[in-house]
């Protein structure tokens, strides 16, 4: 293909809504300039100008019709060993670094050192990775995503440097990375790299320092992420940093955070020998169109679903607490009988899976293939970070994430993924929950046999758990990780509570899970974060913050069990037996087959209605545009008393517009039929009546 055999590029504002409405096919674009081509899916478009070097030059909202990039910058910035920085790409001579006019490009040019535009060739989008799917995903879901790939190819200094883009369809979200191949005949040492360089448009001008400046609205993650559950401290390689060169600006000391530098924190400090090739993690950049707290969210979950689509899998779990073949088989019957999906064999059970005895993994192969046999899946713990194992194969750290830590490239750190991959071949069980994740912690030792020292240490360890974590992703294995790690494999990670809340009295926790619920959904969908019910005892709190013995409590069972459903999200129930007597069953059978009977429009995005606070009614709104029933609200009253109040339903997201209907029901047993109602433009004002400690949910047709 040739630039004259793409399409020209003529830009409009999308005419719908690509929250609600299917819209943004990707294509490559040529423009009325024969040295530039655009890749656009209709919601953003990035400009390239070809010649004289290759370099962008537009990064378009077309939502908001607003130009991005104020200044031309390099694709990409090398350094390596004993060798001046290189550009790759770029362009030079821009007179004014506040904005970029089209008329200037012509007169500017390619710098003397960086390396220099080859060719672009385009296809569609194949898989970062395997995906084996082996149980229930949300509708519509694709793997890998629809769009387009870009590759921009640069040569110079012996090397080869092809930088990758894929816009993805439906969605204003594009990925970058690249890949570098060394054609001298001695080896090279990448000891840094920069991935994304963008010079962009300030989003707001303070002539004064700034303890707080806003950002331009762009969520920008990477696959290179660890050390936290939320993707805001979870991300190491995004910086936001002052252009020192842009003379214009109006902040007096020049240190307005205008340039967006995507790389590592240290290293990566490798060595590629002669033919060989170095591969990046990839920067993803989703482009907002609103300020809005709720939008923004659920385009970060969108985001999720599309470049991460494992995190909709969603199995209703035990946690039990005993290895006991007394108390596990009991527990697989039980899961099978009302309805759960999934045992995870938990912390302080007694398994182990670095024990590589035979009878161990027979032990386990067993109960496994029994809770198969009775359609449920099974998996179990395994501590990694957070210990100490010895002096050698620690990290050489002062200060360790968790206190102490292993070294994943230590011969210890070897044989513990040795062993896992070992114990799930061996039991072929379905499931690990991966505590202490590897947080990023560096390592200086040189004496490790999996990194030189500190500055390769990081890069090391973080692919040996992701190459682990993908093999897991490729066999199906469900990956329960209290760690930001969703773009290399993972399926959940904490939905955000403390722990220690879990032994408070039981009213308590109730308000506290909602609560975290509630605010863990801004940024997860439902079915990315895990929640805590403490069925036995957990940190304390004795009888009054536990469920045991379950009949004894079934209101409070209960109620744990309406906030996690009709939230869409699950808990990790922690206990040795989900009922213990006919009520008990009965009352589980009854809300698991209610979220089964709704579960496609509850494990879609929620819209946020009010957080729970111990005084009012507060809940949340489901919303699927594309269901049947594109719209759910389940809402909650704290109090022991019925209560009655007029709530605004923000109804928008669903697709419904003018008039819906809506049918009621609730945790008493009532279900009414639906009625008609006019709606107050995106939102339905509507009295909800919610009987004492209990849900009202409604659902909302056309």
């Amino acid at each position: 293909m040739t630039l004259a055999d793409l399409p020209l590029f003529n830009p409009e504002r999308p005419k719908e809504d690509w929250l609600v409405a299917k819209v943004g096919k990707t294509n490559l674009y040529r423009t009325k300039n024969n040295d530039e081509i655009v890749l656009s899916n209709g919601l953003i478009a990035r400009t390239f100008r070809l010649a004289p070097n290759a370099a962008t030059v537009g990064l378009d909202n077309l939502m908001t019709q607003e130009q991005m990039v104020r200044a031309v910058k390099p694709e990409v910035r090398l350094k390596l060993k004993d060798r001046e920085e290189l550009s790759v790409g770029g362009l030079t001579g821009q007179p004014n670094l506040a904005f970029l006019k089209p008329e200037w490009l012509d007169k500017m040019s390619a710098h003397p050192q960086a390396l220099k535009f080859k060719a672009w060739t385009v296809g569609p989008i194949t898989e970062r990775f395997a995906w084996k799917r082996i149980r229930r995903t949300a509708p519509n879901v694709k793997w890998p995503p629809p769009g387009k790939h870009l590759t921009l190819s640069f040569e110079g200094a012996g090397l080869s440097v092809d930088v990758h883009y894929e816009l993805y369809d439906g969605i204003p979200l594009l990925s970058k990375w690249f890949t570098l191949t060394n054609h001298n005949p001695n080896p090279i040492q990448i000891e840094r790299f920069t991935s994304e360089v963008l010079g962009l448009v300030e989003a707001e001008s303070v002539v004064d320092s700034n303890p707080s400046w806003k950002l331009p609205y762009i969520t920008a993650v990477s696959d290179y992420a660890f050390g936290g559950m939320a993707t805001s401290n979870a991300n190491r390689t995004v910086n936001w940093v002052p252009d020192k060169a842009y003379a214009t600006q109006v902040n007096y000391e020049l240190g307005t955070p205008v340039d967006l530098e995507i790389r590592p924190p240290i290293g990566p400090d490798q060595i590629i020998e002669p033919g060989g090739r170095f591969e990046s993690f990839r920067a993803f950049l989703l482009i907002h169109d609103s300020t809005e707290r709720e939008r923004q969210g659920l385009a970060v979950r969108k985001m999720y679903r599309t470049i991460a689509p494992w995190v909709t899998e969603n199995p209703i779990m035990l946690h039990l607490t005993s290895t006991d073949p007394k108390v596990v088989m009991p527990a697989i019957d039980q899961a099978a009988e009302c309805g759960f999906e999934m045992i995870v064999i938990s912390f302080w059970s007694g398994l182990d899976m670095e024990d590589e005895k035979p009878e161990n993994l027979a032990k386990f192969k067993q109960f496994r293939d029994a809770a198969k046999a009775k359609g449920v899946e099974l998996g179990g713990y395994s501590l990694l970070a957070s210990r100490s194992i010895n002096a050698e194969t620690n990290v050489v750290n002062p200060k360790p994430a968790f206190g102490n830590s292993p070294c994943l490239e230590s011969q210890w750190g070897h044989d513990y993924f040795r062993k896992l991959t070992n114990f799930f071949e061996s039991t072929g069980i379905d499931l690990l929950e991966h505590d202490g994740s590897y947080p990023g912690d560096t390592c200086a030792s040189t004496t490790h046999v999996g990194h030189r020292g500190l500055e390769d240490s990081q890069w090391n360890q973080y692919r040996r758990i992701t190459e682990f974590y993908q093999w897991c992703r490729a066999r199906g294995i469900f990956l329960n990780v209290p760690d930001n790690y969703f773009l290399m494999g993972s399926n959940k990670t904490g939905m955000g509570y403390r722990e220690s809340n879990w032994s408070l009295p039981r009213e308590q926790q109730h308000i506290h899970a909602r609560q975290n619920l509630f605010d863990g959904t801004w940024e997860k969908t439902p079915s990315m974060g895990w929640m805590m019910t403490p069925l036995v005892e957990y940190q304390g709190g004795g009888p009054a913050a536990t469920i045991e013995p379950l009949r004894e409590h079934l209101d409070d069972y209960q109620l744990h069990l309406l906030n996690n459903l009709g939230y869409g999200a699950q808990s990790c129930y922690r206990g040795p037996r989900i009922y213990d007597a006919p009520e008990t069953k009965a009352m589980v059978q009854r809300w698991v087959n209610w979220f089964k009977q709704h579960r496609d429009i509850l494990e879609s995005d929620v819209v946020h209605i009010r957080r729970a606070d111990g005084r009012r009614l507060d809940g949340v709104v489901h919303v699927n545009p594309s269901l049947k029933t594109p719209a759910m609200a389940v809402i909650y009253n704290p109090t022991a008393e019925p209560m009655e109040e007029t709530l605004r339903i923000p109804l928008y997201y669903s697709g419904l517009r003018n008039s819906c209907t809506v049918a009621v029901g609730d945790s008493s047993g009532r279900n009414d039929k639906p009625t008609k109602h006019t709606l107050n433009g995106p939102h339905l004002d509507l009295k909800v009546k919610v009987p004492g400690k209990g849900m009202t949910w409604l659902t909302f047709g056309k």
